[in-house]
């Protein structure tokens, strides 16, 4: 846990640049002064903020899609990429964490992807939405197990996980079995109304109750004009407002600062690190609650990379028996690898 028993952190609730990707950028920089200004050691940005969430994939059929889709390809950025190394080096400059959502492009992919960026500068996690939602299917690849990780940095130990993956439980359960001290959490924002504002208000509390962690909530903001660029017509446009709830919460479940649900907006609150364990002397979900010897999570944290040769360590196969073993085997429970490279390649050579 960090050593500072209290800490600022910041969550921004914006409206990106529907046009450009350095308009957005020059948003995320300037809110990562002012979060710095304000005393935050972190601040976190709403989902796929850069260059904007492809709202249109929302009100739009695929059909009618491909202009706007591929404008999205052009727009997105690529890590590494000298967008990233601007929030890195503003990140290093104001001495701040930072948590940005954005649009990644691998080669001919897009991938919802959560960047981790230390005080310092350094990239500590580069993590994809393992399953994008609904629509979304239609944008986006999907994600892997190597990206549910929680990571040290400057303002203590951070989990990520964008949407509604919070409705997945196993996933959230990685993370607190990793004992995440700040979970940052990622929306669109302006959405389906005032229900998925309700709705998530209720799901950033309870995992912050289950994982005894505070977490720090960004959703996004469209304007009335932006909503009328995205679509004209009037009834889809109702699908584009409301829907925002930037928060931040504490380890009982508790608003540390009265929440943003309209308009742009930096919310800023102190944490109390102690509050952590005040939470889990009681409840350790993951500790002294737990009950492994009957319920535990198995996960598949390895890369899961579309060509391996035989003689890479990248080479994975699914947890569905792949060596003849039954669900009772306790080496479904060791360490990815262990005890397993001849197996492997007897698998490899059949």
């Amino acid at each position: 846990m960090s050593a500072s028993p209290t800490i600022k952190v910041a969550a921004a609730q914006l409206a990106p640049d529907l046009d450009s990707a350095e308009g957005t950028l020059a948003k995320v920089l300037a809110a990562i002064g002012e979060a710095a200004g304000q005393g935050a050691g972190l601040i976190a940005f709403p989902e796929t903020f850069v260059p904007y969430y492809p709202y249109f994939s929302f009100v739009q059929p695929p059909v009618l899609s491909g202009r706007a889709h591929a404008r999205l390809y052009e727009l997105a950025p690529t890590v590494p990429g000298p967008l990233v190394d601007a929030v890195a080096a503003a990140a290093r400059r104001h001495e701040i964490v930072v948590a940005l959502g954005i649009n990644e492009r691998d080669h001919g992919s897009l991938f919802n992807t959560q960047l981790l960026i230390d005080a310092d500068g350094s990239l500590l996690l580069k993590r994809r939405k393992i399953t994008p939602t609904f629509h979304e299917r239609m944008i986006w690849g999907q994600g892997d197990g190597s990206g549910l990780k929680v990571v040290k940095s400057r303002v203590g130990h951070l989990g990520a996980l964008a949407c509604w993956e919070h409705y997945n439980p196993l996933a959230r359960f990685a993370l607190m079995a990793q004992h995440e001290e700040i979970h940052i959490a990622q929306f669109p924002g302006s959405m389906v109304g005032q229900i998925f504002a309700d709705q998530m208000e209720v799901t950033i509390r309870h995992h912050a109750l289950e994982a005894g962690c505070f977490v720090v909530n960004a959703t996004g903001w469209l304007t009335d004009a932006q909503i009328v660029a995205i679509t004209p017509d009037q009834g889809l446009q109702r699908a584009l407002r409301g829907g925002c709830c930037t928060a931040i919460i504490s380890p009982e479940g508790q608003h540390l600062a009265p929440p943003l649900k309209e308009g742009e907006g930096l919310l800023v609150a102190e944490l109390d690190l102690s509050l952590i364990v005040k939470r889990k002397r009681m409840m350790d979900s993951v500790g002294h609650y737990a009950r492994p010897e009957l319920l535990r999570l198995l996960i598949d944290d390895r890369p899961q990379p579309v060509m391996a040769t035989s003689r890479s360590d990248a080479v994975s196969f699914p947890f569905a028996d792949p060596y003849g073993r039954d669900d009772h085997d306790p080496s479904l429970f060791d360490a990815p690898g262990a005890g397993t490279a001849d197996q492997r390649a007897a698998v490899l050579g059949s």
